[in-house]
């Protein structure tokens, strides 16, 4: 029989403050060394992680009517562009955005930093004038301390794995992977493995619409599946996701957040990104889950795409593990190539422990998804024009 727990008694337990709580790389050892049946009776939730750059990342901001009052129509915050098409003085700025003057070594990443950090952004605005808002210009220095509401709402994050980029032609390129060196000299992959979160749920039984977790330095909600949410296309080798499937949209307090978990992130000739540090708890309902959570490096893999065919559809060069990728180098058609992280291991870990802290110490509750996501959705293409 397959003993079975419930969100209400896990979170009991950490009321109680007796719940037993590891990440999902000291899991690995647990199961090793007393096997699944031992380790389901002992652990109650497996915290992971991720920290790397995850461009679908913006914040809706909220900045008071001035007097008069103006109908925000076209307006920077520090010469980057945000949305006016938002009621009158709501905007949305996505990270990435690049600055009129700057380009993309400025960019709406780095006007989310710079809230989060205190400084002062510039508002600019105009409108063609109504009624109701007759101001026509707006300028202001405003800090998020100024705002009424702002806060993170990411459209898609946290892909449940991720390709790995090679350059095939003679010339160097310029992508969100990174720079890619010619003739396959070098490797990028931006997953962090068996600390993933979606890598540890890969059926996505306890993470849904509603849950708990922590983005960016603060406690923050999954607030609908992600963008490009393709879990009917997921591959899996021994319950083990191999492709890119589900995405999750994330939202939280923007001012509540830190820049040590949220920051800009720039590639040469491409465009601004922002990394974004994300903690998922796992609570332990089974022993399926368990197992789940403890996947590793090892048994994970990932395709390594040519990203110099200007094609939507890439070629797969081959599939590796990220015991493999995390080795610094791999072999490929009798050459030792290069491989690096966009991802930050350090910092997913970090996360992963502050986690599970504030699950120890009573301060962090998990909340069972009020809707689980469909394991059968599907992405398409822009349609084609019509001949």
């Amino acid at each position: 029989m397959n003993k079975k727990r419930t969100f209400k008694d896990i979170n009991e337990k950490i009321k109680n403050g007796n719940v037993v709580v590891v990440t999902a790389e000291e899991i690995i050892d647990i199961v090793d060394e007393k096997g699944i049946d031992e380790a389901f009776e002992l652990i109650d939730v497996v915290t992971t992680a991720t920290f790397g750059p995850m461009c679908s990342t913006g914040a809706f901001l909220n900045f008071g009517h001035s007097d008069p009052p103006i109908r925000l129509e076209k307006l920077t915050l520090n010469n980057v562009e945000a949305y006016g098409g938002l009621a009158a003085v709501d905007t949305y700025i996505g990270a990435t955005e690049e600055s009129s003057d700057k380009g993309y070594e400025y960019g709406g990443a780095h006007v989310i930093r710079d809230l989060i950090d205190g400084k002062i952004v510039t508002l600019n605005a105009s409108a063609k004038g109504t009624d109701c808002y007759p101001r026509k210009t707006l300028h202001r220095d405003i800090k998020l301390e100024d705002l009424n509401e702002a806060y993170l709402f990411n459209p898609r994050n946290c892909y449940q794995n991720y390709a790995a980029a090679i350059n095939t032609t003679d010339e160097p390129i310029y992508t969100y992977m990174g720079t890619l060196l010619p003739n396959k000299g070098n490797i990028n992959y931006s997953t962090v493995g068996e600390l993933s979160p979606l890598l540890n749920d890969p059926y996505l039984k306890t993470i849904g619409l509603g849950t708990r977790i922590f983005i960016g330095g603060t406690t923050g909600y999954i607030a609908w599946n992600g963008t490009q949410f393709n879990t009917n296309a997921t591959r899996y080798e021994n319950g083990i996701t191999k492709t890119p499937g589900a995405t999750l949209a994330l939202i939280g307090n923007l001012k509540e957040m830190s820049t040590e978990f949220i920051n800009p992130a720039v590639f040469k000739k491409y465009g601004t990104s922002i990394n974004v540090g994300v903690g998922i708890p796992i609570p332990i309902l089974d022993k399926e889950i368990l197992r789940g959570c403890a996947i590793r490096n090892s048994q994970i893999k990932t395709n390594i795409v040519d990203y110099s065919v200007k094609k939507l559809s890439k070629p797969v060069l081959t599939s590796v593990t990220y015991e493999e990728l995390k080795s610094g180098q791999i072999e490929l058609d009798g050459k030792l190539i290069k491989t690096a992280p966009l991802s930050s291991m350090k910092k997913a870990r970090k996360i992963a422990y502050i986690l599970k802290e504030q699950i120890e110490k009573g301060e962090f509750l998990l909340q069972e998804p009020i809707k689980n996501f469909d394991l059968n959705s599907t992405v398409k293409p822009l349609k084609k024009e019509a001949k």
